[in-house]
């Protein structure tokens, strides 16, 4: 994994702007320890940071080569793995294409040079990254089919900047951390952003499945990939079997590296299931978890945290044979890793759920490189609380949100007439609501969780995959995602709903795959989300930042507030489908406010 940045501008030369592509590029530097470079032109330059996964030495980027001896470059600068790199480049070699390396980089070069844009359909993985064609003066863009890694861009009226992540945009003296009044709703939750947005003025993400081609003309966004809704045929044993063939196939693919590789086990049914996979393969394979000291007397059970990952993550590591290490977080010192969590988003962090996960991945780089994680499998098979609420289900609105409390409903009466944030959340609902591939002839729940599952694709995974990829490349680790891959989703999207509810509950097709890999403790397991501290020490520390910043005249949040509806909301009791407490509901009001702060951000 790596980070990339780059800049074209047709309307100057830019091989005098070295040293602004340079700042730009170390920026990145967190993402990519190992090594960095820049290439520049008249009209484009590229930079890159690498962190060596695979072929430790070549590999370097940006790398290039040319259509013919002496021709016009092709450079590529390009961040993430494709998995069946070597059947790719056995098909090159069989069309006439030389070798120098033995990196999936030089695969996905000479993959454009064959195939052209199409090439994008030839990749299996996750990846993000930037092709300068020299011959055509265009720049293609290209974003994995579901958003596993980040590239944010900048169109200017000559060009574009681009990045892995905004730092290295805003380390261009042309471009200013800029937000919208109307941006808080995204703001106080990601999960509501539509793909491709963001909320900082004028700056978007590439949106997963598309590319981006550059050139004289403009900027210009195409889909590659899409999901496409048809007719399943298989039977509950067939399914569980191809997906049990599938998912064996996906792991031993992401399981090759040329570093030490390890994967995160938090004793749920998903890690597990992925656990189990790599521990076929790799006897000797460590794995990790994390909880919060003090947490078995902390803890409260919540419908998405019903109980600890502690003792589960224990039995499947006992069970699989696996090196297994707890990380134990001092929930008190959550608070000393939120400059890094902070610096490491260029946005709002998610408080507690940020810091852990950072200090966690901390210590996995201690011994690893490479991990495997479970992410993304209550989203394709099926696994979350509210999918199983029928009123929550037959809500017009998110599913994920429900009739639960809104932090908007805490902002000043004149900010929410100008901002509308239920016409907001209603027309991003309705617009993505219209994008659901429809199966002909579904009809009742069967179309109702085809459409609950397809939101559940959109906001929400990218809000997880973007925490694991900022967190665990803030560190310089490789967190790779099996249920991610694309060929699983194509396959489990068109089970049936009543299918994948086979046995009655969630993930059944999963629970069916990997039978009998597992102890029955772990496959009968209910969904239990990532740790939440509970620690009254946390809850205090939280409460008075809260109340620092509605006392505070400095504070650039705090005017765009309803104090009185803040305080209401922090003493509203009762249990909550998608937060642990208020108090988790609140957070972003404190993360928002520290990164105004942080980034100097202009509201407009």
């Amino acid at each position: 994994m790596c980070g990339i940045a780059g800049w074209v501008g047709f309307a100057r030369n830019l091989r005098t702007e070295r040293p602004t592509i340079e700042a730009m590029t170390a920026t990145l530097s967190r993402r990519g320890p190992d090594a960095g470079d820049v290439w520049t032109a008249p009209h484009a330059a590229l930079g890159h940071r690498r962190l060596s996964v695979v072929d430790l030495e070549g590999g370097r980027q940006p790398m290039r080569a040319e259509r013919t001896p002496g021709g016009p470059p092709v450079v590529l600068t390009y961040s993430g793995e494709v998995y069946n790199y070597r059947a790719l480049r056995a098909q090159l070699r069989s069309r006439g294409h030389r070798f120098t390396t033995a990196s999936d980089t030089e695969v996905v070069l000479r993959a454009y040079l064959e195939w052209g844009a199409g090439f994008v359909d030839h990749l299996v993985g996750m990846y993000a990254f930037g092709i300068w064609d020299a011959e055509r003066e265009e720049l293609l863009l290209v974003r994995d089919r579901l958003g596993v890694k980040p590239l944010y861009y900048h169109p200017r009226p000559d060009g574009v900047l681009f990045a892995s992540e905004p730092k290295a945009l805003l380390a261009h003296p042309e471009f200013r951390a800029r937000t919208r009044l109307e941006s808080l709703p995204v703001l106080f939750n990601p999960r509501l952003l539509m793909p491709g947005e963001t909320a900082l003025t004028d700056l978007y993400q590439v949106p997963p499945g598309h590319l981006v081609r550059v050139d004289r003309s403009g900027t210009h966004s195409t889909p590659y990939w899409r999901l496409v809704s048809r007719e399943h045929t298989d039977d509950e044993a067939t399914t569980a079997s191809h997906v049990r063939d599938l998912l064996t196939g996906i792991v031993s693919e992401q399981l090759v590296a040329d570093v030490p590789t390890c994967t995160l086990l938090s004793g749920g049914l998903d890690s597990s299931a992925v656990t189990a996979l790599a521990a076929a393969e790799r006897p000797d394979l460590a794995t990790y978890s994390m909880d919060f000291q003090d947490a078995a007397a902390d803890f409260r059970s919540t419908p998405l945290r019903p109980e600890r990952d502690a003792p589960f993550a224990h039995a499947a590591a006992a069970h699989l044979g696996t090196d297994h290490t707890e990380v134990l977080l001092d929930p008190a010192r959550l608070a000393d890793a939120v400059p890094d969590a902070l610096a490491a988003r260029d946005l709002p962090t998610l408080g507690q759920f940020d810091t852990s996960m950072y200090l966690l991945f901390a210590r996995i780089r201690e011994r690893f490189t490479v991990a495997l994680s479970g992410e993304a499998a209550d989203e394709v098979f099926g696994g979350y609380p509210w999918f199983f609420d029928p009123a929550t289900v037959r809500a017009d609105t998110f599913p994920w949100l429900g009739n639960g409390p809104r932090l908007t409903d805490c902002l000043a009466p004149d900010v929410r007439a100008r901002v509308r944030p239920e016409d907001d959340e209603h027309d991003r609902y309705t617009t993505l609501l219209a994008r659901v591939p429809r199966l002909d002839g579904e009809s009742g729940l069967e179309a109702r969780m085809r459409e609950v599952l397809h939101l559940s694709l959109q906001g929400p995974l990218c809000y997880l995959l973007d925490r694991k990829d900022r967190m665990s490349m803030a560190v310089g680790l490789e967190v790779r995602v099996p249920f991610c891959d694309h060929r699983l989703l194509e396959y489990v999207w068109n089970v049936p709903w009543k299918m994948k509810t086979g046995d009655g509950r969630e993930k059944s097709v999963l629970r069916a795959a990997v039978a009998d890999l597992l102890p029955e403790g772990i496959l009968q397991r209910r969904k239990s989300a990532y740790p939440a501290t509970f620690s009254p020490a946390h809850g205090e520390r939280v409460r008075g930042e809260l109340d620092a910043l509605l006392a505070d005249p400095a504070s650039p949040l705090a005017p765009l507030l309803d104090a009185d509806a803040v305080r209401r909301l922090g003493g509203r009791s009762g249990p909550m489908m998608a937060v642990a407490d208020t108090l988790h509901l609140l957070l972003p009001l404190i993360e928002v406010d520290r990164w105004m702060r942080a980034y100097d951000v202009v509201v407009e």
